[in-house]
């Protein structure tokens, strides 16, 4: 009984190598599967961030929305609009010890920015932005972050030292109204704000 199970066996075990060899293409169907598995998954996520870049190019808000968020909710919502605006690397670093950067992103033009935001639950009607506020970002912006555009973010206003300040040490503010003009609108920030330094070429950029 034994010799003639084994004997089946063997039988039956070379009428599979003869159809192997006689079709051969069965032996790269696992290597196809695997193929079009990694295939599939690299459309997905191609797919994926194309839709995510869609919807980010869609996004809008309006300032009042944005006085109602708590700051560090406010610091991911400028990271989100440069995201939007073609800055592939945008993140948001605010925390403890950030050295004055709550936003860094560089933009199509290579240009490296360092962004502060000083949210203002009270928006116009809260305490102005100062010119001590800018010490930070203006002392480590350049020097520490590598920043080409330093910009200081409000949702509310700035006092008057402080603007004479920044155009004397060359860097851009954003109040309430240009805020609200760039979070509605679909023109990048770079657009909006003057005398934005030069492109940089790609070997330059982070």
């Amino acid at each position: 009984m034994i010799g003639l199970v084994g004997a089946v066996s063997a039988s039956l075990l070379a009428s599979l190598l003869t159809w192997v060899t006689e079709h051969p293409w069965i032996l790269a169907l696992p290597v196809i599967g695997v193929v079009g598995a990694g295939s599939v998954g690299v459309y997905l996520k191609r797919e994926t961030a194309r839709q995510d870049l869609i919807r980010a190019q869609e996004l809008r808000y309006v300032v009042e929305h944005l006085d109602g968020l708590h700051y560090t909710q406010f610091e991911y919502a400028v990271r989100d609009l440069m995201y939007r605006d073609g800055c592939q690397n945008a993140q948001q670093v605010g925390k403890g010890g950030d050295k004055g950067a709550d936003v860094k992103a560089t933009d199509p033009q290579g240009r490296r920015w360092v962004i502060q935001c000083k949210h203002r639950r009270d928006g116009w009607a809260g305490s102005a932005v100062g010119a001590p506020d800018l010490y930070v970002l203006n002392g480590t912006g350049r020097q520490v972050h590598n920043g080409d555009v330093l910009v200081m973010l409000t949702n509310g206003r700035f006092s008057k030292p402080a603007v004479d300040f920044a155009k004397s040490q060359h860097l851009h503010l954003v109040d309430r109204h240009l805020l609200a003009q760039w979070a509605s609108g679909s023109r990048p920030l770079w657009e909006l704000l003057r005398a934005v330094p030069p492109p940089r070429s790609p070997s330059e950029c982070w």
